[in-house]
């Protein structure tokens, strides 16, 4: 029984409903110069949320904190971010108030910062770990250019607490497997801190099913999120995220009461009436679209897109695969100690999917 409380505790801890799709990103454009860096810094209000607790209320209430703070807001994060060129930290020059702007539909600030050399250094250290200290998952994504040629990108980065610097030998070219291996991190990394994501793909695993059968549900929800992935990155079609965020919270709720109406079936019905390949592959879609939507607040160059867009579903891949091993085989492992043990667990976490579901659509749906 010790295993059996064990392995509740462990689905307990992946479906208890925690906010998601909360993570706070910002996007630091630099083009570098002879006479110095043209920063333009781009960073979500929600940063703040410690200093101004009114700003989690959104709506009027967030703007009307923004109108009366963007001024402390932007001065601080100007103050935060590093640039050292050649071991000497950086001064920007002073912020004066037509130098940012609120930009409401991303609940965002935008400044424009300039910052002076004598003459162009050999290396230049990017660093963000100081900019919002108390939110461990805040991402940075940082692209360099050269001044003279905006079109030239010479280094993107994705930084976060564990990477929180870039370091750049001015003149130097950014290699392909670079690009490749930040993106994989990122996908792997989304994948994690999303737990209406992990949800849906816990959801379609419970009632089980040989490895054939599993492997057809997980590529059909593989196949359909990355046709959207693609298509709404390019903004081919860019469907609202008051829109995508109760649909996908919706569709974990369907896999939940989907598991649950399977559980008093016999074998041969459950299989003969199992619609988790279709769901997989319908909800598949939407879920692309709530991918989609971290790809496009980071604002990705159009040279690099390619590649960042494909590493990045490889990352979401590589992520959503161990949650698949782990809990197949944890599942699995069960039917084969005990089927009465592995009946209650089912039932349990699909009830917690259900609920967790429900919660983020009620929440989505009416903030």
């Amino acid at each position: 029984m010790r295993a059996v409380w064990a392995i509740l505790a462990f689905l307990f801890c992946c479906l208890t409903p925690t906010s998601a799709h909360d993570i706070q990103r910002s996007q630091i454009e630099l083009r570098l110069g002879t006479s110095g860096v043209e920063a333009t810094v781009t960073f979500s209000v929600l940063g703040f949320s410690l200093d101004y607790p009114a700003l989690q209320l959104g709506g009027q209430a967030l703007e009307k904190v923004v109108t009366e703070n963007r001024t402390q807001m932007a001065e601080a994060v100007a103050t935060r971010l590093g640039l050292i060129a050649d071991e000497q930290r950086l001064t920007p020059e002073a912020l004066t108030p037509e130098r940012s702007e609120f930009l409401p539909e991303r609940k965002a600030i935008r400044l424009y910062l300039s910052f002076r050399w004598l003459a162009p250094p050999k290396h230049l250290e990017v660093r963000t770990g100081s900019l919002f200290p108390v939110d461990p998952n805040h991402t940075v994504f940082v692209t360099l250019y050269e001044a003279a040629h905006s079109d030239v990108l010479l280094r993107e980065a994705v930084l976060n607490h564990t990477t929180p610097s870039l370091s750049y030998a001015l003149g130097s070219k950014q290699s392909l497997f670079s690009v490749i291996r930040q993106f994989i991190r990122e996908g792997i990394h989304h994948i994690f801190i999303g737990p209406d994501h992990i949800l849906f793909v816990i959801g379609l695993l419970l009632l089980g099913g040989n490895v054939k059968r599993l492997l057809k549900i997980i590529t059909a929800f593989t196949l359909a999120h990355s046709i959207t992935l693609v298509l709404a990155t390019l903004n081919l079609v860019t469907p609202s995220p008051r829109l995508i965020e109760p649909l996908i919270a919706l569709s974990i709720v369907f896999v939940g009461i989907h598991a649950l109406s399977q559980l008093s079936q016999e074998a041969k019905q459950r299989s003969e009436k199992d619609l988790r390949l279709t769901l997989a592959f319908f909800f598949g879609l939407i879920h692309g679209f709530g991918f989609a939507s971290v790809l496009r607040e980071l604002e990705l160059p159009r040279e690099a897109l390619g590649w960042s867009l494909f590493s990045f579903n490889v990352g979401v891949e590589l992520g959503q695969a161990c949650i698949v091993i782990t809990v197949a085989q944890l599942l699995s492992w069960l039917r084969r100690k005990n089927e009465k043990a592995s009946c209650l667990i089912v039932f349990i976490a699909s009830w917690c999917v259900v609920l967790a579901g429900a919660y983020w659509f009620g929440e989505r749906l009416f903030a």
